[in-house]
């Protein structure tokens, strides 16, 4: 069987792939790295999207005109209902690009290891089906998703913002948190951002403790990979039909 290729978008050098890019390796995906000035113009080739995080917000078109780009290529992934998988920046231009609305955070950032709590509709989803029921995730934001498109499944929240991961139809995820971070990267983080990094529960930004956490990310966040690898290789069906949206 040929392997599924990923179109794997990099947004910011200062978020890589990382160990996300080892996991759908793993699960026998071909990864096609692209950084925003080489973006294809087409799916043609490709089984299935990744669009990574960034520093730069959802609307700066002006300091990074690329992004109506990216956006376009979101918008009409899901519209060919490409299994996609968006994570915190490329969640938020998911969000955006399908009918949603991405704000600063009213109560600051979330910044840390953290969980979220599944949804109901995530006890139905493929990919969330058989997740804990509170996964552990790495937060490092200050954008949320304010507003979900409307043919969007809230699928995870967290009590300070409430869309932590959704689904848009019936194979596009949007992860607002991180899993594809090492412990030295989330530490650089902090290192250049110490306003956000002040955040941060007490502690939980130590070495140590990061370290712990990562393995937690590996633990729960791997076979999730492996199950997106299987959705864009046909071996399992997406969700069968986008289920109507519950906002809080």
């Amino acid at each position: 069987m040929t392997p599924p290729r990923l179109l794997v978008i990099e947004l910011d050098e200062q978020d890589p792939l990382g160990p996300l890019g080892d996991w759908l390796t793993a699960a026998g995906a071909e990864l096609d790295l692209r950084r925003p000035a080489d973006l294809p113009a087409d799916f043609d080739g490709y089984a299935g999207l990744v669009c990574l995080g960034g520093h730069m917000g959802a609307y700066d078109d002006v300091e990074f005109p690329w992004l109506a780009d990216v956006r376009r290529l979101l918008s009409a992934a899901t519209t060919r209902q490409l299994p996609t998988l968006a994570i915190c920046l490329g969640a938020q231009l998911l969000a955006v690009a399908t009918g949603g609305q991405v704000t600063k955070g009213p109560d600051g950032p979330e910044v840390g290891p953290l969980l979220v709590a599944k949804r109901d509709v995530g006890w139905q989803d493929p990919l969330f089906a058989d997740m804990p029921f509170m996964p552990d995730v790495m937060q490092f934001h200050s954008d949320i998703v304010e507003r979900l498109p409307g043919n969007a499944a809230l699928l995870a929240s967290s009590t300070l913002y409430p869309h932590q991961a959704f689904r848009v139809g019936r194979c596009a995820y949007g992860l607002q948190f991180h899993i594809e971070t090492t412990t030295e990267l989330v530490e650089s983080w902090a290192a250049q951002a110490p306003d956000t990094a002040e955040f941060a529960r007490p502690g939980d930004l130590d070495h140590d403790r990061l370290v712990q956490a990562h393995a937690d990310l590996e633990e729960t966040w791997r076979p999730f990979a492996a199950l997106f690898v299987k959705v864009a290789a046909g071996e399992l069906a997406p969700a069968t039909t986008p289920l109507p949206l519950i906002q809080h």
